[in-house]
């Protein structure tokens, strides 16, 4: 079921107020699930039944992405305020120290909460951060078409691409290695998020002076990235593992960007294990 829920952040200005859409499901201990930019917390669907049989699920709307609000004026959309915001958040709902997994921007936040301390586990897919410049011009010019391409299209016309296999290739094959198993109204209401996320523009700016350098000690990292990922380029893995050489690194064949629902079996069984 879905719910919002309302708490302060603060800001040089003073505390302001922040709202997000999430989803909580199951029972055991929490997990945060953090999604990529454009995307929204449905991302997770394809696992989340699984990972509710072993965890207390929290899916979140990130700021100005799904259902959530951009955050108010005098909150930028960086790394440390969106780090101080889910900190908040768990405080809201009454998590203290959750595991923690995210897909894109969403491993990089899971990634940044667990510096911070704030989380017991981290499983991060194919997490930005670990780029080189040209990787990261790369990757940016590539979402910005995909956003561009998403707000020209008619709603229309995005229904009546999704309805078939060849039309559902052509609108998520940047993110999904199969992406012919996407149901057509999962793929209308993503092409919708990526066209109508609010807090895109600010997002993606914050993110040209984004690296990740720093190791976890004392924390249990899984890195894991798609074989067929195209928007962060697999041998970022090595970087990441480089960076943080304690951490698991898995291969997950045959899986794109966000391949939760490439092989949500496999998605579900990295996540469970890393949060073990």
């Amino acid at each position: 079921m879905s719910a919002t829920v309302s708490f302060e952040v603060p800001s040089p200005g003073g505390p302001r107020s922040v709202t997000l859409s999430y989803a909580r499901v199951g029972r055991g201990e929490p997990l945060l699930l953090l999604h990529g930019i454009g995307h929204h917390r449905q991302a997770w669907d394809p696992v989340l039944d699984i990972l509710a049989t072993e965890r207390d699920v929290i899916a979140v709307d990130l700021p100005g992405f799904g259902a959530s609000p951009a955050l108010p004026e005098g909150l930028p959309h960086d790394l440390p305020t969106m780090t101080a915001t889910l900190g908040a958040l768990c405080e809201a709902l009454e998590i203290e120290r959750p595991h923690v997994a995210g897909n894109s921007l969403g491993g990089l936040l899971a990634l940044e909460l667990g510096r911070e301390k704030l989380v017991r586990s981290v499983t991060a897919l194919s997490p930005a951060g670990f780029w080189t410049q040209a990787e990261r011009r790369y990757a940016f010019t590539l979402l910005l078409s995909m956003r561009r391409i998403a707000q020209s299209m008619p709603l229309p016309l995005v229904r009546r691409l999704s309805l078939s296999a060849a039309g559902r290739t052509a609108l998520t094959s940047t993110i999904y290695a199969r992406p012919g198993r996407r149901s057509p109204e999962a793929v209308v209401a993503e092409t919708l998020a990526l066209a109508h996320a609010t807090g895109f523009a600010e997002t993606l700016r914050a993110g040209n002076t984004v690296q990740f350098t720093d190791d976890l000690p004392g924390l249990p990292v899984t890195v894991a990235w798609g074989s067929k990922d195209r928007v962060l380029i697999r041998r970022q893995g090595v970087r990441a593992k480089q960076i943080i050489p304690r951490a698991r690194l898995i291969r997950l064949p045959g899986c794109g960007h966000v391949p939760m629902n490439d092989d949500p079996a496999l998605v579900a069984r990295v996540v469970l294990d890393g949060s073990r």
